[in-house]
Parts: C-alpha cells; structure tokens; sequence
C-alpha cells in the first residue's frame, strides 16, 4: 500500500522537473540566456531577482515586456523587443521566471 502514494509522488517530481527542463530549454531556444541566467546578473537581471520583485499578477504585464521590449525597469540597459515570442512562450517563460524564487 506504501508504494502507491510513494510512486505517485515519483511521478509528480518527474513531471516538474520535465516541465521546469521544458521552460528552460524554450528560454534557450528564444536566446533568453543570452542576456539573462537563473542566478547571477549578466546584461539584464538574474531570474531569481525577477521573481524576487514580481508576483503572479504582474504574469501579464511580464509577458507583454517579453514580446515588446522595455527599458528603466533594471537600469540603463533597456530590454529588446522579442517579436519571435508568440503570447502562449512569453506566458510559459514568465511562469518558469517566476518560480525560481
């Protein structure tokens, strides 16, 4: 009887580890990583500090700054406009930021 919750909750952590992988590797593909790492400040912000200043109700305005670009928000460095994200990646992308707090 121990072995099915205990498989159940296997399963779960290995679909958030697949959907986490999942989101990093869709900040990869986009080139995210160019400007931007989980933990430490390259050109923009680390992730961490951008989900350590925001909350889920700021999930739209994120997505919105993914796709059009923004400036003032982190310092000189204004961040490009990403035309190539559709609206459904900036929604996933902005999820997967916000939980690495």
């Amino acid at each position: 009887m121990k072995l099915i919750p205990l498989s159940m909750l296997a399963a779960t952590g290995i679909f958030i580890v697949g959907h986490v992988q999942a989101d990093e590797a869709l900040a990869k593909a986009k080139n995210c990583l160019a400007c931007h790492t989980v933990d430490k400040k390259v050109v923009g912000p680390s992730y961490k500090d951008v989900a350590k200043k925001y909350t889920a109700k700021d999930e739209a305005m994120l997505a919105e700054k993914i796709i059009k670009g923004g400036k003032g928000n982190w310092g000189a460095v204004p961040m490009p406009p990403n035309p190539s994200v559709s609206a459904d990646e900036a929604n996933k992308l902005v999820k997967w930021i916000l939980s690495q707090k």
